[in-house]
């Protein structure tokens, strides 16, 4: 390659890995996620380092674990990260939509950024106006939020999901898409670029439109079946976890403890018709590349920070370890550069597109980094997965009860630690995929119990040897 790659990286909010047709979900309308996967390269076992949203969204941006960063909930100050070394050799680094930073106008290395962040900011800067508040009050619109749904008489029952009623083009995800086209349609081309898109969706409050929201209303949706056995045989973190989301409407979301299937079903519909409406917006971005000559040496990058449970075991949103929190779809699109048309099933962590996206620029990689580059599985070369992955998860806002939840997962068996307690979960994933059997107090289980224990103490000492230098250059 004689040119740097332009680099272009889409992220959603909150999107489980079962939303992409293409990944084996026919019930799931994504053409053009679909062309992304059956055109590029996949990454089917990509695993997030945090169960929420700035965490993980900082591990990703910075190459480290958030033991490391310190950067352990949303509202944790992160203003640094690799974007700076793009910036600093020639790129052009613009921001157009949700990165979750703090404070949320931190540049972290973009020139340019226009920033929309939750759609139901409520526990931190609740009154910061982002450009879609902006937009809001220009065309003389209220915002759809928690005030407003609090109102309805469904509110309580609706698990979060709403119709958006006010004008289509004025949903986030739809403002966010047309200003990354608008963007790219106005701004003089150059080479080579950074352009971040982060969708707010499909994140709750889960509201889109009707015409996305109504053929999914029609259809027979997988929803996983919840045993009042599974759920009385929750660790107690988690059973408080219930207990909080049923009191507290985090994001306009009221968890009901004993949800009907119509209202799972209706939920479902309304989060997977969101997902929809990001896919319209990402191929007319799509078409906006081509068009305007991005993509003659250009990288495709689409990937979410992190799953939502939508009741499967009995949780709302995200604050697990379940898969469906943690395993997040990765898809590296480039035709003219690279092979398309693979799967990778290795492990990887979610962090490790960062130092891939550095050496694609040109750029050396820092030798601190826990991310550890995918870039040889892209180009199709011998790569060696990660034996093991690893979340973590602190006390917040939400997850009440416990100081800290680590998670240690590898091919065959996963556990979940709760820091100064007796309970946690270990599931052998090849007999239980969908994590309902939890074999922590399973006397049988006790050996790879403890081989997994000892594994992530290991970690942690090995993580603080090789990231002693990380901060250097700030001491």
């Amino acid at each position: 390659m004689t040119t740097r790659p332009n680099i272009i990286f889409i992220i959603t909010d909150q999107q489980r890995f079962d939303t992409i047709a293409a990944l084996g979900n026919d019930h799931m309308d994504t053409p053009h996620m679909d062309r992304l996967v059956n055109e590029g390269v996949s990454f089917d076992n990509c695993f997030i380092t945090a169960a929420s949203c700035a965490p993980a969204r900082a591990s990703l941006f910075t190459g480290y674990y958030p033991h490391t960063t310190g950067i352990f909930k949303n509202a944790d100050s992160w203003k640094r990260s690799w974007i700076e070394k793009l910036s600093d050799t020639g790129y052009r680094c613009v921001n157009v939509g949700k990165m979750h930073s703090y404070p949320y106008h931190t540049p972290l290395g973009f020139h340019e950024r226009y920033v929309v962040e939750n759609k139901d900011r409520y526990l931190e800067e609740r009154y910061f106006f982002d450009e879609w508040d902006k937009a809001l009050k220009a065309r003389g619109l209220v915002k759809q939020q928690r005030e407003s749904y609090r109102k309805r008489a469904d509110y309580k029952d609706a698990l979060g999901a709403f119709d958006w009623e006010l004008p289509e083009d004025m949903h986030p995800d739809m403002f966010v898409g047309d200003t990354a086209t608008w963007w790219l349609n106005s701004y003089p081309k150059t080479e080579p670029l950074f352009l971040q898109i982060g969708f707010p969706g499909p994140h709750p409050p889960y509201d889109p439109t009707k015409r996305f929201s109504e053929p999914y209303l029609k259809k027979d949706l997988p929803l996983m079946e919840v045993s009042q056995e599974e759920l009385d045989g929750l660790p107690e973190p988690l059973k408080g976890l219930r207990q909080h989301n049923n009191e507290v409407d985090h994001d306009s979301v009221v968890l009901d403890l004993e949800p009907s299937r119509e209202q799972r079903h209706r939920q479902r519909a309304h989060y997977l018709a969101n997902v929809s409406m990001i896919d319209e917006k990402v191929g007319e971005i799509l078409t906006t590349l081509e068009r305007q000559g991005y993509l003659e040496n250009g990288i495709v990058i689409f990937t979410s920070d992190h799953g939502d449970c939508l009741t499967d075991h009995g949780h709302s949103q995200k604050w697990t370890m379940y898969d469906l929190v943690t395993r997040v779809p990765m898809v590296v699109w480039a035709p003219n550069i690279y092979k398309g048309g693979r799967s990778i099933e290795g492990l990887c962590q979610h962090m490790d597109i960062g130092p891939a996206i550095l050496e694609m620029a040109g750029i050396e990689v820092p030798h601190t980094f826990e991310a550890q580059s995918i870039l040889p599985a892209i180009q199709g070369k011998d790569w060696t997965p990660r034996e093991y992955v690893y979340a973590e998860q602190i006390k917040d806002g939400i997850l009440t009860e416990t100081e800290f939840m680590s998670m240690i997962r590898n091919e065959e068996w996963k556990l979940v630690h709760f820091l100064h307690m007796k309970c946690g979960q270990l599931f052998n994933l090849k007999d239980d995929p969908d994590e309902v059997v939890n074999l922590w107090d399973e006397p049988a289980a006790s050996g790879v119990k403890q081989k997994l224990l000892d594994q992530l103490r290991e970690w942690h000492i090995e993580s603080q040897v090789h990231t002693h230098d990380w901060a250097a250059e700030w001491r």
